[in-house]
């Protein structure tokens, strides 16, 4: 299985509409994603740390590690349509203007300390923007770029093995399976979900 069908089974699963979906299930990219300039070392840097930030490394690797500032850039390079890839790109430029306006310096040379209070802020910031925007005004920057995250690390071989409890065999679904407080969530990404 590769990562687009772990996605696709994602959206099925939680019935939700997550950002291009019908790019996951058919495997197209929107038209006009080929002019898009390719992001920069330093855009990388700073969506490694952007999504480190959220899913930082504790016991066990963090999204740094699973390589999530890669899947972000490919992500929203390839599969957003135009609008919401400017919102995305524009984002990257916002959070290092918020992180001078707060902290006098870059995303990048800011302690972690200093990065966790700026992205709760942005946070709170995206989710009021989220509950007031109209129905045909973009997503928040910050949104994709947390959106993205969780997606990039929870398909990933890391995410998927070390975050979560991986089950490798198929099966039938076992609602008395044990758990005890502070166990991870499981996870099948083979499963087949009708």
């Amino acid at each position: 299985m590769n990562r687009r069908e772990a996605i696709a089974r994602v959206v099925a699963i939680t019935g939700t509409m997550v950002f291009g979906a019908e790019f996951f299930l058919t495997g197209c990219s929107p038209r006009g994603t080929e002019k898009r300039v390719a992001f920069t070392t330093q855009d990388l840097a700073l969506m490694d740390e952007i999504a480190e930030t959220i899913i930082p490394t504790t016991d066990t690797p963090g999204a740094k590690a699973a390589g999530v500032g890669a899947f972000m850039a490919m992500m929203s390079k390839d599969g957003y349509d135009d609008g919401t890839f400017t919102v995305f790109r524009k984002g990257l430029e916002q959070v290092d203007k918020a992180s001078r306006k707060h902290h006098s310096k870059r995303f990048l040379e800011s302690s972690p300390s200093e990065r966790t209070a700026l992205l709760t802020d942005l946070d709170r910031e995206a989710a009021e923007y989220t509950r007031t925007k109209g129905r045909n005004e973009p997503p928040h920057y910050f949104r994709l770029m947390k959106e993205l995250t969780l997606i990039g690390y929870f398909t990933s071989e890391i995410g998927c093995t070390q975050a979560l409890r991986y089950s490798a065999n198929p099966g039938a679904y076992d609602g008395n399976a044990p758990y005890k407080k502070g166990d991870r969530a499981w996870t099948n990404p083979t499963r087949r979900f009708n």
